[in-house]
């Protein structure tokens, strides 16, 4: 892995996110309640640009007839089909075997970094 800036914590508002291409990896990077996020930019269903898509929330599980959202401002929705994940992990809230790829990221002194493979 190979540790690159992106930028500093003050230039990504929360639940904005910012595409980047590094080294030939295209990443969007996430702020979520404080956490910081870099997600491939490729949506595991069919390869749609997965970082373009809202960051919203989601319907929760619930009784026939009553429709409960949830989780406000920590699901990234596909923009081609709407498959959504879960920006905490990545992972599809339908299938947990499905997530998207993650890149670590640091932060030092208010900037960030991300590691990406070599």
């Amino acid at each position: 892995m190979s540790r690159h800036w992106v930028g500093k914590t003050a230039d990504i508002e929360e639940m904005k996110s910012k595409i980047f291409k590094i080294a030939g990896i295209e990443f969007g990077l996430y702020q979520v309640r404080g956490s910081w996020y870099a997600w491939s930019n490729f949506c595991p269903h069919q390869g749609a640009s997965i970082c373009k898509g809202p960051v919203c929330g989601t319907r929760l599980p619930s009784l026939v007839y009553e429709y409960k959202y949830g989780m406000e401002e920590q699901i990234l929705r596909c923009p081609w089909h709407g498959w959504e994940f879960d920006l905490t992990n990545g992972q599809l809230l339908v299938d947990s075997h499905t997530k998207l790829r993650g890149y670590p990221v640091e932060i030092d002194d208010g900037h960030l970094f991300v590691n990406l493979p070599k």
